[in-house]
């Protein structure tokens, strides 16, 4: 983890550059945080109301197959 020292990338204006970008587009350009974006949507969004509902149907048909 970086404690504070000299970044060129910081000096230049590359890393305030690229975070106006990416508030501008609307999608994160790093890994990790596309990475929760999507995380988001999924747990927050439709998919995963339809996920919550329907695996408990799917255990009861695992259930009385078995």
């Amino acid at each position: 983890m970086n404690k504070g020292g000299f970044s060129w990338k910081k000096l230049s204006g590359y890393s305030a550059a690229k975070s106006k970008v990416s508030r501008k587009i609307g999608v994160p350009l790093t890994k990790s945080g596309r990475n929760q974006k999507v995380g988001k949507i999924v747990t927050k969004g439709c998919l995963g109301m339809l996920i919550a509902l329907t695996l408990p149907f799917l255990f009861l048909l695992i259930i009385i197959l078995y």
